[in-house]
């Protein structure tokens, strides 16, 4: 049955309903069952409890069981959460947690597809059950949105709508909240969280990421839109280079008083009747971003290990330190890992998945010749 909310004329296009915000006591382990409310699930384990050392006990003997997400000593971090990549985002949160320096100062946002077959209901209870002291809050986000504004992709996967929620961050996310990491679920951090969060926007910056100039830009836009009489003028000014939308710092108060969302979505509109790109939601990102990006470390989004977005091939780690492994492309780790046809790094998200049924595999642990990350970094033949 579909839940129906009182609508009001100044509520914005879309309706974000917050779910579940549960009280932080520990409970024993415990699996969560195959099925809930009719859907088939992955069963995960109950993750470790990570807890703050003396360095942050002053900051979380004061919450006792509540943890209000308008806290200003918070770590605020955002992922989309759907029974698609769920294994994911859950892997995604345990590394988060195991290598923050204060894990219980992270607060999680997650938003949920309004008619994802799992129900954010359900996703909720799923992640409370696998991190029962985790502090976080689910947000609904009502596909219909942004379907009307969303045109064919290389890949169907870049065509979901919850793929566009990062677009809608400002709107969905409470008032009080000033600031977000933004992580697609295909990630795991391997570095404290606090380091990127501690990031500073300079000037009149909006977002933060990793930039890739040596990229070949025009790639990302048809020849039609570089060809257009207008179109390019809108990197008059500016030098843009390509960056990764999976991982943003981003400023919400800029965001919302810059109205960014609008122009966003104005681009999608462009592309409905020109077609400009062929990616998804990153041209938008860089129509509207690129050239003003503040400069974050490369080691915040080791991306690409996923391969390109159609044969979904093995990659390496680029040279350099690692604080974030990304699988952004075709190709997912945990399928790679399930079908027993990984590709060397799948092996470094292993240690975070607690999927509990996960299917027998030969551990090779000599693949390569590394047993670590710091081993696979260190060996400048394989970067």
């Amino acid at each position: 049955m579909r839940l129906r909310f009182p609508m009001k004329p100044a509520v914005l296009p879309f309706l974000v309903v917050s779910l579940v915000f549960l009280s932080r006591s520990a409970v024993g382990i415990r699996n969560i069952p195959g099925r809930i409310a009719g859907f088939d699930i992955v069963q995960f384990v109950e993750a470790p409890e990570y807890r703050n050392g003396k360095e942050c006990a002053s900051q979380s003997s004061n919450r006792e069981n509540f943890v209000s997400s308008c806290d200003p000593s918070l770590v605020h971090v955002a992922m989309t959460l759907d029974s698609e990549y769920l294994r994911g985002s859950i892997a995604a949160v345990h590394s988060v947690l195991r290598h923050a320096s204060c894990p219980e100062n992270v607060f999680f946002h997650f938003i949920a597809a309004e008619f994802d077959p799992a129900s954010p209901r359900v996703l909720s209870r799923l992640v409370r059950s696998t991190f029962p002291s985790l502090s976080f809050k689910v947000y609904i986000f009502r596909e219909d949105t942004v379907i009307n504004l969303i045109s064919s992709s290389i890949r169907q996967a870049l065509e979901s709508p919850l793929n566009y929620a990062r677009n809608y961050l400002g709107d969905i996310l409470d008032r009080c909240v000033d600031r977000v990491i933004y992580l697609d679920s295909d990630i795991i951090v391997v570095d404290d969280i606090t380091k990127l969060w501690n990031t500073t926007l300079t000037g009149s910056r909006v977002i933060g990421a990793p930039e890739y100039c040596h990229a070949n830009f025009t790639k990302y836009f048809t020849s039609s839109f570089w060809s257009d009489p207008g179109l390019p003028g809108s990197f008059s000014g500016r030098k843009p280079c390509y960056f990764n939308t999976g991982v943003m710092v981003m400023d919400l108060v800029r965001w919302r008083e810059g109205s960014y969302r609008e122009k966003i979505e104005t681009w999608m509109q462009i592309q409905k009747k020109r077609r400009i790109y062929d990616l998804g939601s990153l041209p938008p990102f860089l129509l509207v971003f690129a050239g003003d990006v503040e400069a974050i470390d490369h080691r915040w989004n080791q991306h690409g290990l996923g391969g390109d977005n159609v044969r979904g091939s093995c990659r390496s780690l680029h040279k350099g330190p690692v604080s974030l492994l990304h699988w952004s492309g075709k190709g997912k780790p945990w399928v790679r890992l399930d079908e027993k046809r990984p590709c060397p790094l799948d092996h470094l998200w292993e240690p975070y998945d607690l999927y509990e049924h996960k299917i027998e595999r030969a551990k090779d642990q000599s693949f390569l010749g590394f047993s670590s990350l710091s081993e696979l970094t260190e060996d400048s033949s394989f970067l």
